[in-house]
């Protein structure tokens, strides 16, 4: 197992899916030990409500999260040099963070997530892909930092 960084930002394509999912879930599970946060490549969609569904079965909170770039983090002053770990989730977001962090002494890892949106017919079909995605952070989660340290 692998001590927690300082900082960790989980990217995807949208930031409306996988990497706010992963936010959120680092953040229950890891508590206030590592900072963390999520971006993507573009911030066109709104947080996605089956997101928001499959991680309240956990007791992960995602309806107040607000989809935001990496264009949009420089202009709030987030600096990606500021991170010790960027976690693509996407192809994307990992070509993209690669591009974006080339100059920077920090560790871009890509985690291949299943992207749930779009699969499925019934709604209890498209809740059981992103379980299966939410399952998959989990999982990646505890390989790399061990078991939770917080309550789950």
């Amino acid at each position: 197992m692998e001590s927690l960084p300082q900082s960790i930002l989980f990217c995807c394509d949208h930031n409306s899916c996988r990497s706010p999912m992963a936010e959120g879930i680092m953040k229950k599970l890891y508590g206030k030990a590592t900072y963390v946060q999520s971006a993507g490549v573009k911030s066109d969609l709104e947080i996605d409500g089956f997101a928001i569904a499959v991680c309240q079965e956990i007791d992960v909170e995602l309806s107040r999260h607000r989809s935001r770039s990496f264009e949009d983090m420089e202009q709030w002053g987030d600096d990606l040099s500021s991170f010790d770990l960027v976690v693509a989730l996407s192809p994307a977001s990992q070509r993209r963070a690669l591009d974006l962090t080339r100059f920077f002494h920090l560790d871009v890892e890509y985690w291949p997530v299943l992207d749930p949106t779009g699969l499925g017919h019934t709604r209890a079909e498209k809740l059981d892909a992103y379980r299966q995605a939410r399952d998959q952070i989990i999982t990646r989660l505890a390989g790399k930092w061990g078991p939770p340290t917080e309550g789950q």
